[in-house]
């Protein structure tokens, strides 16, 4: 059987058309996607992850990824509850639950989720004063990340977390808060330095209540003072009255024997 070029034309053309119809039914989604299928308009459901066939000109296909994604809150300006105007930016995460719901529920949920973040950050960091805003992050970012989620969920997301990035505030109140700090830090300083004085003024009471009754003791103490004074300033104490000639000569000649038998050694 003889084909004439026409046949042959024929059947390239033919079997560019198969080709052609076979890869256009024939998809993959991966591991992390879902294949959302609509047929002439309508849902059929969501399948994947693997292979599977379509019907080409009549079935079309959306991918949705499962993965967690993140979305970049630019930075809003917010006058919180006492009135100080701030800067915050936030950072939201959220993963897809249901393909159906997010393909069919809302245009762009990612878009749309970004947009609901700024309103709802504007609106609960209103609510709250700038003490608050710096010192009880964790508790914000959880309380947002509830409002959201609860809003979200009826497109089929899932908000996994809100965390706020930065809180950028005004430089003088910037200097403000550095003066606070800084008297806050001078307040501690004194109070240190008052209670050390306290202390020792209390530890100087019991010892002179001790010099009081052992008048001795005090006694031996001021001759001790008197030969210190004399070793290390390398001076000739001189004092009035005889009564102390004696226990000087006599501390003296006992330094002087310690430093020859040192020498000795």
């Amino acid at each position: 059987m003889e084909f004439t070029l026409i046949d042959i034309v024929l059947m390239v053309f033919g079997l560019i058309v198969v080709i052609a119809i076979l890869s256009a039914s024939i998809k993959i989604v991966r591991e992390y996607e879902r294949a959302v299928i609509f047929r002439l308009g309508r849902l059929l459901g969501a399948k994947g992850p693997g292979i599977f066939f379509i019907i080409p000109f009549v079935d079309s296909m959306v991918r949705v990824d499962l993965r967690v994604v993140a979305v970049d809150v630019p930075k809003q300006n917010i006058i919180t509850r006492d009135n100080v105007s701030t800067n915050v930016d936030a950072v939201v995460y959220y993963r897809v639950v249901d393909p159906e719901r997010a393909v069919t529920k809302v245009e762009n949920y990612h878009y749309a989720i970004s947009l609901l973040a700024q309103t709802t950050l504007r609106d609960i960091l209103g609510q709250v004063e700038l003490d608050e805003l710096l010192t009880k992050r964790e508790e914000i970012n959880k309380k947002l990340q509830e409002i959201l989620d609860e809003m979200t969920g009826g497109w089929g997301i899932k908000v996994v977390a809100v965390t706020l990035k930065d809180v950028e505030l005004p430089e003088s109140l910037r200097r403000a808060m550095a003066m606070q700090a800084e008297a806050e830090r001078w307040r501690r300083a004194r109070i240190i330095s008052a209670e050390g004085e306290r202390e020792a003024a209390k530890i100087m009471a019991e010892a002179a209540k001790m010099y009081e009754a052992h008048p001795a003791a005090l006694r031996l103490r001021e001759l001790q003072t008197l030969v210190d004074v004399a070793k290390e300033k390398n001076l000739i104490v001189v004092t009035e009255g005889a009564t102390l000639s004696t226990p000087i000569a006599t501390a003296a000649a006992l330094i002087k024997k310690t430093s020859q038998s040192r020498k000795g050694r």
